[in-house]
């Protein structure tokens, strides 16, 4: 939604503060061109709102669906009546139905409109030159139901599932790869040689200001500010990159803060939902900030989790919800489930159910982790009815250790944390260090993250960090550090286009957006509005207890939840980072967003009178540049040398919006 002009000037857009609703902000366009997109921009939150406000065709489309789980109904249709002809090499008239994402981009069917599908006309064509399948009966009712269901619910698809067959075996044991020969440190190497078996050219490295600002996005979640980015451009040594990345590892409070979000995240830390029995949960928060601050060893903070003390008990207690639930969420069963796939990259949640379609877990599989934590003989339920038969404790993987099934519940843990950490897990480490490289190159060695089965689009990179996390005592810290201090690393952002199941071919980092943390952080201190009162939980820690307090420390506001701050009912091992209609109403109108603007419009200019210093200090703040020659000149002309709160504040959020202060670039 927000992309501006190539080569063009900032323009004057304006704003009136005339409410023209509860909590909106009326917004105008003035001559000129900032963005590309603002007209369009209201025209479609205004439509979308007028839809909602009369309760249109779309509230009433989705009240009728009924919900459509893939891998019990879609699956069974998909490969039954499709799959002959349109997976794994065979994709007749150009469909691709292996994932969802090739699916899409055969044009065959809208997620979110079985109507425009033209999957749906063809299975419900009674032409037989057009229908399809060509051969044999016609879809029944139900399965044509169940399809149009599927779509209108945005076509959902099992992660990681595809039609298409590999050889690929994920090993389990650790590998360590042999180096290729050259200068360089060892990623950078791996990487030409990558390079030149894919005929790719190596990507240009970025400025100095473009790599601090995405290191320090990328290891603090913070932007630099103004006078540090200065001192460091100004810095003569040769190795200033590599000392500013010590520097900011070095930042422990802060680089705790940031990576509270990743973990949060992944360990439902800071739950927020509605659904769970009061006092049946505890939170993590003391502990994780803690063991993030004094970079606490991998190995240790994971058996510190799965063998818990009082402090980090909450992550494997799960989630004790009210009154019944299907048997594949009772708490024995989410312990299995998350702790295979925060930790191992495993996907259980099919094999919590049944045998699973589309890995190879089967149910004893899923039920044997999920005994580990059980008080009592715990009865296994196929598709939620009992089978009159009882788990017994046993890892994912034999071959790397058992459990004793006769052991108590303290010791079945000992076990367990032991086997899943023990160095000859190789799948632990590749876990990890596939998380890391995922945060800050863009995408992951494997993709999804949490489908370490799959093949990585390079063995040799993910098996180098995996064995080097290792030989430096699973220091998390080291890993970052060695990415960063990469060539690559350092590298200009890489556009990325794949044809349909053309396999991912790595060109060079992606550009991410910023976390719902990141921004409002970013917002508040360019505004100058981060609250200064510490957490309750960490007040007590820290090297700087009167601090800012960050974003990920207080409850979510409406746009932090807007932007993709999750309630955390589930494992969330990435967010989505698709533009969403709230998040456009909150980033055109949101009251949070326009409060901060406006506060920080009334006292940037009493510290920055003239308009050359204000704007200076804008861009150098928010984008780690001065303005360029062309947006320099027709801001100032907006601004006049005295510009008013409204003025300043129409400057601060047309910055705001630009998509190179919304991104890690």
């Amino acid at each position: 939604i927000v992309t501006r002009v190539p080569d063009q000037p900032a323009a004057d857009v304006k704003r009136s503060n005339n409410q023209t609703g509860v909590g909106y902000n009326k917004w105008t366009l003035q001559p000129g061109v900032f963005v590309n997109i603002v007209l369009t921009f209201r025209q479609s939150l205004f439509a979308v709102m007028a839809t909602f406000a009369v309760g249109g065709p779309y509230l009433s489309a989705q009240d009728n669906r009924a919900p459509r789980d893939f891998a019990h109904d879609v699956l069974p249709i998909l490969r039954e009546r499709c799959a002959r002809c349109h997976t794994n090499g065979t994709y007749q008239g150009g469909v691709s139905m292996d994932t969802r994402q090739s699916l899409i981009e055969s044009h065959v069917i809208q997620p979110g409109d079985a109507d425009e599908s033209e999957l749906i006309a063809r299975i419900e064509s009674k032409d037989d030159d057009y229908r399809m399948p060509p051969e044999g009966q016609p879809l029944t009712a139900a399965e044509i139901k169940t399809l149009r269901d599927w779509i209108d619910g945005d076509a959902t698809w099992e992660e990681g599932f595809t039609f298409k067959e590999t050889n690929w075996k994920a090993p389990i044991q650790p590998r360590r790869p042999q180096l290729p020969s050259g200068d360089g440190q060892p990623i950078d190497r791996i990487i030409g040689a990558y390079f030149q078996q894919n005929d790719i050219t190596w990507p240009d490295p970025i400025d100095d200001a473009a790599f601090a600002r995405r290191l320090q996005l990328d290891v603090l979640g913070l932007l630099p500010e103004p006078d540090s980015l200065l001192k460091f451009l100004a810095n003569p040594a040769s190795d200033r990159r590599q000392q500013l990345v010590d520097r900011l590892l070095e930042r422990n409070a802060d680089y705790a803060d940031h990576w509270m979000t990743f973990w949060n995240d992944l360990l439902r830390n800071d739950y927020a939902g509605t659904g769970y029995i009061d006092g049946g949960r505890q939170q993590i928060t003391r502990w994780l900030h803690r063991s993030l601050s004094e970079n606490k060893p991998y190995d240790r903070f994971v058996r510190e989790l799965i063998n818990p003390g009082e402090a980090s008990q909450g992550f494997i207690n799960g989630i004790k919800w009210r009154g019944n639930v299907n048997a594949s969420q009772i708490r024995e069963v989410q312990f299995a489930q998350n702790v295979s796939q925060v930790f191992l990259g495993e996907n259980l949640k099919c094999a919590s159910c049944h045998d699973s379609f589309i890995n190879d877990w089967k149910l004893v599989d899923a039920y044997g982790m999920a005994a580990i934590v059980a008080e009592q003989p715990l009865e296994m339920f196929r598709c939620d009815k009992a089978t009159g038969q009882f788990a017994e404790a046993k890892f994912l993987w034999p071959e790397l250790g058992a459990i004793d099934p006769n052991s108590d519940k303290r010791q079945r843990l000992e076990q367990t944390a032991r086997l899943i950490t023990a160095p000859d897990n190789g799948r632990f480490a590749r876990t990890i260090v596939n998380r890391i490289w995922h945060r800050m190159m863009g995408r992951g060695l494997v993709e999804p993250v949490d489908v370490m089965s799959s093949r990585p689009w390079s063995p040799d990179l993910l098996d180098y960090l995996a064995t080097d996390l290792v030989d430096h005592g699973f220091d998390l810290k080291h890993t970052i550090r060695t990415i960063a201090r990469s060539r690559i690393y350092q590298a200009q952002c890489a556009t990325q286009t794949r044809p349909v199941d053309e396999a991912f071919v790595f060109r060079g980092p992606l550009a991410r957006r910023l976390t719902a943390e990141q921004f409002v952080d970013a917002v508040r201190l360019l505004t100058g509005t981060t609250p200064e009162k510490r957490v309750a939980e960490i007040d007590d820690y820290g090297e700087t207890p009167a601090r800012p307090v960050r974003a990920v420390l207080v409850h979510a506001d409406p746009l932090m939840r807007s932007l993709g701050r999750p309630n955390r009912e589930q494992v969330v091992s990435t967010r989505d980072d698709q533009l969403s209609t709230l998040q456009a109403l909150d980033l055109g109108n949101g009251q949070v967003l326009y409060q901060a603007l406006q506060i920080g419009a009334e006292h940037l200019p009493q510290k920055y009178p003239q308009t050359d210093a204000l704007v200076e200090y804008v861009f150098r703040f928010a984008l780690s540049r001065s303005p360029r020659p062309s947006e320099k000149i027709v801001i100032e002309q907006t601004l006049g040398d005295n510009p008013d709160q409204q003025k300043v504040a129409d400057l601060l959020w047309m910055v705001v919006m630009l998509p190179e202060f919304q991104h890690v670039r």
